[in-house]
This record gives C-alpha cells, structure tokens and sequence, in this order.
C-alpha cells in the first residue's frame, strides 16, 4: 500500500474509532478524503483500469471491523451508473479526470424526481452521500473521450451491502455491486 494511502487509511480508522456520528464522519472523513486526492501518483496502475463496456470499482482497502472501505472507481468513456442508492454514507473524492451526479428522490407518487442540476467533481474536490444527505443518485464520466477515476469510501464493506437500483417509476431492484478485483 502506498504511504498516502496508509496515511489516509491510518487517519480514517482513528475517526471511526473515535465516533459513529454520520455527520462528523463525514465533514472529518471529507477532510481527510480531500488531502488524498489533492495529489495523485499514488493508486496502483492495476487499479486504474477501465473496462471496454462498464465502469469498475476495485477494493483498495476494507476495514477488518468492515466500519469503511475505500475503493477506486474507474470510469470509461461515457460511461455511467444506474440510478441507485448507496444505504450508508460514503464520500466520494475526485482523483483524474470529471464525474457528474445527479441526485434524485422519491417524490410524493413514488416516481424518481430529480434533485437540483447535476453536480460536476473535478481533481481534488469531494461530496458526500448518507440515508440523512441524499442516497439516491446517478453518477456518469463526463468526459466521452478519457478515462475518470474517483476514490470512493463508504460506511461498509460497499461490495457486499444489500443496495437497490432504481427505475425511473420508482420501483426499487436489489443488486450488490461487488468488486472488480475481488
């Protein structure tokens, strides 16, 4: 593992050893998420690696308490997510190149509505996602010509967690996303 990213890992088990406040978590853990993907040269090359038809997210790390894992997630060209739902906060650093997130929720016919315009990450910037923010979203590359990779941490072993994909009535489809180098 590279220094930056033990360092990141390190500062990130000493907060979740200190709190299970979300919101802490989150405004501490978007701190620490952000001095890590202001500079980039660390993230092995094999985990950079974009895929032909969809995007891929691969485990960096897993806590042994399975309190957060961090994950890289490599964007092809144009490629993009479905609309889905995370059940856990997560924080999402932008490392190379750009991601739009459109937010969604269930409005009062249980269709998906969106939430204000898309949000556009750029290197070195960070957002956060949690059942209390926001869960609901779609994330796509921007570019159509380049590979984007951003660094994903979420509240869990995100590989592994119950989540729902969603279509646009609003009816909710379980999925687990695993991992590219699982």
């Amino acid at each position: 593992m590279h220094a930056r990213l033990r360092q990141f890992v390190n500062a990130m088990t000493a907060l979740v050893d200190t709190t299970a406040d979300e919101a802490r978590i989150i405004r501490e853990g978007g701190a620490l998420l952000r001095a890590l993907v202001e500079q980039d040269g660390w993230l092995p090359a094999e985990c950079a690696q974009p895929d032909p038809q969809y995007y891929r997210q691969y485990l960096l790390y897993l806590d042994p308490r399975k309190r957060f894992s961090v994950l890289s997630f490599v964007w092809g060209p144009g490629q993009s997510t479905p609309v889905h739902n995370h059940t856990v906060w997560g924080l999402i650093g932008m490392l190379r190149g750009a991601e739009l997130a459109q937010s969604y929720h269930q409005g009062a016919e249980g269709r998906l509505e969106r939430s204000g315009p898309p949000q556009r990450l750029e290197p070195g910037m960070v957002t956060a996602v949690s059942p209390m923010l926001g869960d609901i979203h779609q994330v796509e590359n921007a570019y159509d010509d380049r590979v984007s990779i951003g660094i994903h941490v979420y509240g869990a072993d995100i590989g592994a967690v119950d989540r729902a994909v969603f279509t646009p009535e609003g009816e909710a489809r379980p999925f687990r996303s695993g991992y590219a180098n699982a």
